[in-house]
């Protein structure tokens, strides 16, 4: 790097105190232009999977994981990134994922897209600040414009919910499902809405239990609980109870130990036979207090310290004609006793029947070699919650259903805080590159060139569906920018037929906030990365 040089001026008899400076802004320009390279070099990794045709990552992770999928959050949460620059792109997915849920790769694709074109005006001399502020107009009039083309959608138009849905899952490996997963997931989302809070919905209320086994066709909603593990069959445990009262314990059912490590040697065996005596009175007792309430359902939350149940005191629980699921996961008992409608217990004294949960069965059922898992169903009282068993024949399946669904799930969630849908297809995207080209004539100075830059750069989106469908992405684009010219606002690509047709008609819809939410946020980070004009390194 050249350092800044001063450079003095003739000296004469007007100027003899006076110099001119010239400072070097090499070093900004370079840093810029490496951070937007770095940048686009993230978006170009991700552009293949966008779209119904996209094409899967292979993910190979330092423990040996290796994780098959096309979900933008997913692919760049698990990429090594280095470059400070370069992180904002991932950050940018995982905030997309955050509002949406949806449109992971296609945010990253049009930040990559909007950097492309920030570069040629930055290397037409127009300032950085400019662009950024032009960027920001460019956005806001892009919302407004997508806001006027959508179509308000109701909760109780189901086709619509399924659709969107359904849209969401063919670009994902177990698209061929999406028949099954669609419906599943907004009847999931609908069955925890709340009606005095209409437009929030907490995913964390949908429970997605992954069993190993079966294919993805065996993906059931159960209304009320699941559990991936067995019931304790110490010395004949039950397996089926019907009118069950249940309780949910966050205390041990073992004899107590001391909160300090020691060791106790016993040479006398009546002492040993007094201490084995004390411990099969202290478990009985708690036990006896148990079924005094009346309950016949033991949920155990796992223990750290200590065992929550030994043998011993699940043979007694046997014998007392109490089943017990034990190892049930702490982060689980908030959604265990939402769904109950029942009280987490800590200790044996407080253990009363008031606190107790009620169903009409609980029971244990065999899923042939993929294991056994507990079902509860009939709650009284049932909290707004639900739970999904997800199957899949192998463990690369299970998880990409789980993500599938997930997405499928958000654009739900999506449709129910804000109520507008679009279509999809890039149809939006022709439409707002169209429109912002238009509104760019009729603005002055530099403003216009940034204004017509990112219209430009929206068409990325039906340029790389097209060109990851197989199509010959000129030919189509060129083809979509005629027949929005003429008005048809809804004309999109379909991969399927390979052809552009009514995207509306196919049924290949999205919810409003997917697309508003992408360019919003793909802007504010183009905005902040084109800001930066050093990266200072501090040890």
């Amino acid at each position: 790097m050249a350092s800044p040089a001063v450079v003095s001026a003739p000296r004469s008899a007007a100027s003899s105190s006076k110099t001119e400076t010239f400072v070097d802004n090499k070093r900004k320009d370079d840093i810029r232009m490496a951070n937007i390279a770095a940048a686009q070099a993230v978006a170009n990794a991700v552009r293949t999977s966008l779209g119904p045709k996209g094409m899967d990552k292979m993910i190979s992770t330092a423990n040996g994981e290796v994780i098959i999928t096309n979900d933008g959050a997913t692919i760049l949460n698990k990429m090594e990134v280095l470059q400070p620059a370069a992180k904002f792109l991932v950050e940018l997915s995982k905030s997309q994922d955050v509002v949406a849920g949806d449109g992971t790769t296609t945010v990253v694709v049009i930040a990559g897209a909007l950097l492309k074109q920030c570069l040629s005006l930055l290397s037409s001399g127009i300032h950085p600040t400019v662009v950024s502020d032009s960027l920001h107009k460019a956005s806001t009039k892009a919302v407004e414009v997508l806001t006027a083309m959508a179509l308000p959608v109701e909760l109780t138009d189901r086709d619509s919910l399924v659709k969107s849905a359904s849209t969401a899952l063919n670009s994902k490996v177990v698209s061929q499902y999406s028949t099954l997963l669609a419906p599943l997931a907004v009847d999931s989302v609908l069955s925890v809405v709340d009606p005095e809070k209409p437009e929030i919905v907490d995913l964390r209320d949908i429970r997605i239990v992954k069993k190993l086994g079966g294919t993805v066709d065996d993906t059931e909603l159960v209304k009320g609980l699941v559990f991936d593990k067995k019931v304790s069959h110490a010395s004949g445990g039950l397996t089926r109870v019907e009118k069950a009262k249940i309780g949910v314990i966050q205390f041990q059912i073992s004899p107590p130990k001391t909160d300090i490590e020691q060791s106790i040697v016993v040479s006398d065996y009546t002492q040993m036979d007094r201490i084995l005596k004390e411990e099969r009175n202290y478990i009985l007792g708690m036990i006896k207090k148990i079924k005094a309430t009346g309950c016949n359902v033991l949920l155990i939350q796992k223990s750290i310290l200590r065992d929550a149940v030994t043998e011993l005191s699940l043979h007694y629980l046997s014998k007392a004609k109490i089943m017990v699921i034990k190892d049930v996961e702490r982060d689980e008992i908030e959604f265990i006793t939402k769904t109950l409608n029942c009280l987490p217990i800590a200790n044996i004294d407080h253990f009363r029947a008031e606190k107790l949960g009620h169903a009409d069965l609980v029971e244990e059922i065999s899923l042939g070699d993929g294991g056994k898992i507990v079902k509860i169903t009939g709650i009284q009282d049932m909290g707004r919650t639900t739970s999904v068993l997800v199957r899949g024949s192998n463990q690369l399946v299970l998880d990409e259903a789980e993500r599938s669904l997930h997405d499928a799930l958000c654009v739900v969630r999506c449709l129910v805080n804000k109520r507008f849908l679009i279509a999809g297809g890039g149809a939006p995207e022709i439409e707002l590159s169209r429109q912002l080209g238009a509104w760019a004539k009729v603005l002055q100075g530099m403003e216009g060139y940034c204004v017509r830059s990112f219209a430009e750069a929206l068409e990325v989106v039906p340029y790389t569906l097209a060109e990851n469908a197989g199509l010959n992405p000129i030919a189509i684009v060129t083809e979509l920018r005629n027949r929005h010219a003429q008005g048809e606002i809804n004309t999109g690509i379909n991969v399927r037929k390979g052809q552009i047709t009514n995207i509306l008609e196919e049924n290949v819809v999205q919810p409003l906030l997917v697309s508003t939410s992408a360019i919003t946020l793909a802007t504010e980070c183009v905005r902040m990365i084109l800001k930066i004009d050093d990266i200072v390194t501090v040890r």
